[in-house]
């Protein structure tokens, strides 16, 4: 094949945690995702619109993985959602791993982390947020 094959951007993650239903009550009640689809006890789907977010549990069973996930984003439409999502996560007890900034290419994010430690982030990047 001689081009690369067209691709509609990264929309899904999927996490091993090991504090399972922790983190399903922080991306559902926390961030506002909806649960999609859980075939069983241990594995949940969830989705906020565009995309998807595979839970995993782990067990610390063969199944574990070596790799490391740094972070994952939650994209929002204005930098000022940024301060609010802040606001937001305090008020629900979520440790904040770095507060509101604005980067130098005019991103603004923070980084929080969910139950089970991955860091996740909420960020205005003006080329790909819609406002």
């Amino acid at each position: 094949m001689s081009q690369r094959p067209p691709q509609a951007g990264l929309r899904h993650v999927a996490l091993f945690v090991e504090a399972f239903e922790a983190t399903a009550d922080f991306y559902m009640r926390v961030m506002g995702m909806a649960e999609e689809w859980r075939p069983d006890a241990d594995n949940l789907y969830l989705c906020s619109g565009n995309d998807n977010l595979a839970l995993h549990r782990w067990a610390g069973d063969e199944r574990s993985p070596s790799q490391r996930l740094d972070h994952m984003g939650f994209i929002v439409d204005k930098a000022e959602h940024v301060d609010a999502w802040h606001e937001w996560l305090q008020a629900n007890d979520v440790t904040i791993v770095a507060p509101p900034k604005t980067h130098r290419d005019g991103a603004r994010s923070l980084y929080c982390r969910d139950p089970d430690g991955t860091v996740v982030q909420i960020i205005h990047h003006p080329p790909i947020s819609a406002g």
